[in-house]
């Protein structure tokens, strides 16, 4: 497949991150070298998007405070950003909330309409109309003359990170060519463009609890967007599946990470984190990156059981 017949994706992962685990991180990682060695999908971006204070979990604290470990765990990641929307709401939102916005926030800045799961778009992901004036918005000046995929889709990663660690603005994006000639409309491929939620096998096993999602959500979010799942604890997502109707009805669109990574909970679990902090544990460090550690210890958090 061609960088513009495959499916180009943006991973979200929703959580507490409580505080964020070097875990988290390498979800996304594992996730997108995964995706990547199937040949069928290009992951352009990940979002972090931390879960509103009224999600009521004991201990949970400030989201100020886990916005900033979030983006300090981030910082030198150049495709994974942190989004505050859940957490500037007025009450906490759902999951499928989340991922609706963020796909409502990608059409406002291409001028597109994104795939769902189901139903491909042929709608071009990224142009402008031929009546609009281009403006640059990408600076570059190491890359050659011809608009390709590749580099268009780099845009959508800046335009990624401008959106996401501020309030996102209402006013739609133009993604242009800075090397083109600025007087001619530029032809765009055709790009198939996805937001698929990132989660733990913990997370595709809560939905085989019976009252704890809303089935219409589930519907929505595993057969419209699709999920990855990175497993824990040599976890049988194929048994899991098989407990959710929901589940095994869209299990085509479930993409299991299949790889050769020991992914034990407890590099994962903040839970454990927040333990190794309280007990003053050294291997806290094998939990949470040395940024995140010093932000906690400086703005004293997790120093009781409480939280």
């Amino acid at each position: 497949m061609t960088e513009t017949t495959k499916t180009h994706v943006i991973l979200l992962a929703c959580g507490s991150f409580n505080p964020i685990t070097k875990g988290h991180i390498q979800m996304f990682e594992r996730a997108r070298d995964y995706l990547h060695k199937t040949g069928r999908f290009i992951v352009i971006g990940g979002i972090v998007s931390p879960v509103h204070d009224s999600y009521g979990k004991q201990g949970l604290v400030s989201s100020r405070h886990r916005l900033i470990m979030c983006q300090l765990a981030v910082q030198n990641s150049d495709w994974i950003r942190v989004d505050p929307w859940e957490c500037y709401q007025d009450t906490w939102q759902t999951t499928c909330s989340v991922l609706e916005h963020h796909r409502d926030l990608m059409k406002r800045v291409t001028g597109c309409i994104l795939s769902n799961v189901n139903t491909p778009s042929m709608t071009p992901v990224i142009g402008q109309s031929q009546n609009e004036t281009p403006q640059p918005i990408y600076q570059n000046n190491n890359v050659s003359t011809k608009p390709t995929a590749a580099k268009i889709l780099g845009k959508v990663g800046e335009s990624l990170s401008r959106i996401c660690c501020v309030r996102p603005p209402v006013e739609r994006f133009t993604f242009v060519d800075e090397n083109a000639n600025l007087g001619t409309v530029m032809r765009y491929e055709e790009i198939e463009l996805r937001i698929l939620l990132l989660c733990g096998s913990d997370l595709l096993e809560s939905f085989c609890i019976p009252g704890l999602w809303n089935e219409a959500d589930m519907e929505v979010i595993v057969g419209d967007f699709g999920i990855v799942v990175v497993p824990r604890d040599a976890a049988d997502t194929d048994r899991i599946m098989n407990h959710s109707s929901i589940l095994r009805k869209y299990r085509n669109n479930i993409m299991v990470v299949k790889d050769d990574i020991n992914h034990p909970m407890s590099v994962v679990s903040s839970t454990k984190s927040r333990l190794a902090l309280q007990h003053g544990d050294g291997h806290v460090v094998d939990y949470l990156s040395q940024p995140v550690i010093d932000y906690i210890l400086k703005s004293q958090l997790y120093i009781n059981a409480s939280g």
